[in-house]
């Protein structure tokens, strides 16, 4: 095993996935900004926090410096919030060797810029190869060896085959994609729909209810990318569809769980405390509406929750005004094409 590998964040899913794999026998350094986090992890070999009862392999390195973390690495997974990306990306450019493959795994948009994360890496380190990692995917499930599938995507092939290979495993199942645009809007925007759906449970709606905002929520989602320059397809797949039903219907799930204390009345910015940790969807809501505007496309559900977070709007009052919107076709692209006669 001679491929070099950092694992930037030492989150949930930044540990889950130094775990898989040193695994698979990779010497893995982990850094982390929270320091104490980080003795906690060298002295305990459990990162308590996050992934309590889940012990570290010998072979993963607990990193204090940036630089060290860094230097002379083939492989850098990057497993931070989206909203500190660049600031990494800019502290490290000078030191990462111009070789390395960026593996990004947060799921988010940069909120200054509007960009994906794929374009914020390629303007501060333009030299290095990029690879997207995304999916269904809970730390808490990766961690235990749970088995789980992702999708590695690239606008080099080479590179995407790479990272599949390096992550899969009979426990974590990679698949590649070379629409990354398509992968990491899936990904950013589903915390939206997670976001709502956890509004309708906290509210005590039922399934209907919740099926409702995932099959609509896609179709938000899908028509936004597309306008963007996505495939439409990507959204039938794993980042897709298949990382919404995950994020909407588990209580792993932070934006969920941030949508059920909204729903049950408590305010917004309370509701993000009591998670204790990033809520992408709160961002992701903001690009998804700024972006919307910006292509001409039509996210009532995006919308609706925009005017929720902003504008204090009342929860009821937005489900009224999604329930009782001019009517419309499902598929009004189709009907638009004269399929009925």
């Amino acid at each position: 095993m001679k491929t070099s590998v950092s694992v930037l964040g030492s989150g949930s899913w930044g540990t889950a996935l130094a775990i898989s794999l040193a695994q698979k026998g990779y010497k893995i350094k982990l850094w982390g900004r929270n320091q104490e986090l980080q003795k906690i992890l060298r002295e305990k070999k459990e990162n308590v926090k996050y992934l309590p009862g889940i012990i570290l392999p010998e072979n993963i390195e607990i990193i204090d410096c940036l630089e060290e973390a860094v230097d002379g690495i083939d492989v850098m997974v990057l497993s931070i919030a989206s909203q500190g990306t660049r600031e990494v990306l800019r502290k490290i450019k000078n030191i990462v060797p111009k070789n390395c493959i960026i593996v990004n795994t947060a799921k988010g948009i940069d909120k200054d810029s509007l960009s994906t994360l794929s374009v914020v890496a390629k303007e501060e380190l333009p030299q290095n190869p990029f690879v997207t990692l995304s999916g269904p995917s809970h730390a808490e499930e990766v961690s235990k060896g749970m088995p789980t599938t992702l999708v590695s995507s690239s606008s080099r092939k080479s590179d995407a085959e790479s990272i599949q290979d390096l992550f899969m495993s009979p426990r974590l199942r990679v698949y590649t994609n070379p629409d990354i645009l398509g992968v990491e809007v899936g990904g950013a925007f589903k915390n939206i729909i997670a976001l709502a759906a956890g509004i309708s449970d906290g509210l005590g709606f039922g399934d209907n209810a919740k099926a409702a905002l995932m099959t609509r929520g896609i179709v938000e989602i899908s028509r936004l990318g597309v306008e963007m320059g996505a495939q439409i397809s990507t959204f039938s797949g794993l980042s897709g569809i298949g990382d919404l039903i995950v994020t909407c219907t588990s209580m792993h799930s932070r934006n969920r769980k941030c949508g059920i204390l909204i729903g049950q009345g408590m305010l917004p910015e309370r509701a993000i405390k009591e998670i204790g940790m990033v809520v992408e969807g709160i961002y992701a809501v903001d690009a998804a509406y700024k972006l919307s505007k910006r292509f001409g496309v039509e996210m009532p559900i995006t919308e609706e929750l925009f005017n929720l977070l902003h504008n204090k709007k009342e929860v009821r009052a937005s489900v009224m005004h999604l329930m009782t919107r001019q009517k419309k076709h499902e598929m009004e692209e189709n009907a638009a094409d004269g399929l009925w006669q």
